[in-house]
């Protein structure tokens, strides 16, 4: 499953410029790990730091303008950094799977004089097989809507094992350096109708560019977690679904389907939830007469159900969360902002250790994302996958990681639990 081992964002409300994990041109700094954690106090830029990956998926799916619009986002103007002039930016480096080199992706977004918000460039990057240093080809190049996208599966793989022509290199070269603009009959000039959709929207659909494709995929898959308890108190029609939406308002539906099609999965779930939640002996669907679906929960105490509407938010949230990771096509990425809300705080470090366990045992296992200012949840952190932002004296934040303190990462090697550390301040940037 595809892997983000690092990103930079600029100029996004207060993150004038934060980097995490390695960047292609950063090859000395470690990746992300598979459950990536941020701390911080309230106002650094958590949540902004969460919507920058919200923002990016629905750039994808809706086209920059409105993006900025939905959300209560409040246009370009609210969401570009306070006294900046210059474009808003991102930039991915993924891997497809783990044998697949990487792969960066570069958005930058700007006003135009009318002052819409549109493209101002676009690229994809990828070094060849056995490339080890300088500058990756680019095998998408857009700028302001124009630009230059090599074409087939069967070209990337000459370019990537350096059997194409020399000519084909030499023009990659005058390209990527700008002084080149002709088509050849390896590359495809493109012009896209409207400036304020992504190119990989468009050339993600076709089959002729597969790794743009891919990508494309990649961040349709992205799964940002709304969850309110209120939401999973619904009734939602009966009729199993496959996954869980970011709002939990189906969450009836999917035990449907998880009792229909995955009973032992779901049997370990409802196990683990016993041991946590005590007293909850099983969790079962019912469908009313006007075809309403109530969740339904079995105390060993009572004779008569609860229902979701009279159970507690931690324990519809716990049961969310592990229901979620325990989706037999889990998304790639998982965002959630602050699991710890309305759980009783014993709970905090068992569901971060669940959290790592689904993030690294299996094979497709998805990559967790998660922002947090409970320090019983960063005991059961470590080091390496704990990042700390900070607000600066200009207002804007910085990132760094734990484990980049030697004095911090000695401690916790001592046994001493990282959250302990955050909160008697030795995380503090010193």
């Amino acid at each position: 499953m595809a892997k983000i081992e690092g990103f930079r964002i600029k100029n996004y409300r207060v993150l004038k410029d934060v980097t995490l994990g390695k960047l292609w041109n950063m090859q000395q700094a470690m990746p992300l790990t598979p459950m990536t954690a941020v701390i911080g106090k309230n106002g650094v830029g958590k949540s902004s730091l969460f919507d920058a990956f919200g923002f990016l998926g629905d750039c994808l799916k809706l086209g920059v303008e409105e993006a900025c619009d939905i959300k209560e986002r409040g246009g370009f103007d609210r969401i570009r950094s306070q006294g900046r002039d210059a474009p808003i930016e991102f930039q991915i480096y993924y891997r497809q799977n783990r044998d697949a080199r990487p792969i960066t992706y570069e958005l930058a977004i700007d006003t135009d004089k009318s002052g819409r918000p549109y493209v101002i460039q676009e690229r994809l990057r990828q070094r060849r097989r056995l490339q080890r240093h300088g500058r990756p080809f680019s095998f998408l190049i857009l700028e302001e809507g124009k630009g230059v996208v090599w074409k087939g599966e069967e070209l990337a793989q000459q370019i990537d094992e350096g059997t194409a022509d020399v000519d084909l290199f030499k023009l990659m070269e005058k390209i990527e350096s700008g002084t080149q603009k002709e088509e050849s009959r390896e590359t495809e000039i493109i012009e896209l109708q409207d400036k304020r959709k992504l190119g990989i929207a468009t050339l993600g659909a076709l089959k002729l560019h597969p790794r743009i494709s891919a990508f494309r995929q990649f961040i349709e898959g992205w799964y940002l977690s709304y969850f309110t308890p209120d939401s999973a108190r619904s009734l939602p029609l009966a009729g199993p679904q496959r996954h869980l939406n970011i709002h939990g308002d189906n969450l009836g539906n999917v035990v449907q389907f998880m009792e229909r099609e995955h009973p032992k999965r779901f049997k370990s779930i409802l196990d683990r939830i016993a041991e946590k939640i005590p007293g909850i002996d099983s969790i079962d669907t019912e469908v009313s007469s006007d075809k309403r679906l109530l969740l339904r929960f079995n105390d060993k105490g009572f004779d008569d159900p609860f229902y979701a509407q009279q159970m507690s938010d931690g324990t519809l949230k716990v049961f969310a969360y592990l229901l979620l990771l325990e989706d037999p096509a889990p998304p790639p990425f998982i965002c959630i902002e602050e699991p710890e809300n309305g759980l009783y705080h014993k709970l905090l470090e068992t569901l971060a250790t669940e959290f790592r366990t689904r993030a690294t045992g299996l094979k497709n296992a998805p990559q967790l994302f998660i922002t947090t200012h409970q320090p019983y949840f960063v005991d059961a952190l470590a080091p390496d996958e704990t990042w700390i932002l900070e607000k600066g004296p200009d207002g804007f934040s910085s990132i760094r990681r734990a484990s980049d303190d030697a004095t911090v990462q000695a401690m916790v090697d001592e046994g001493l639990p990282l959250g302990s550390l955050w909160y008697s301040d030795y995380l503090d940037a010193r």
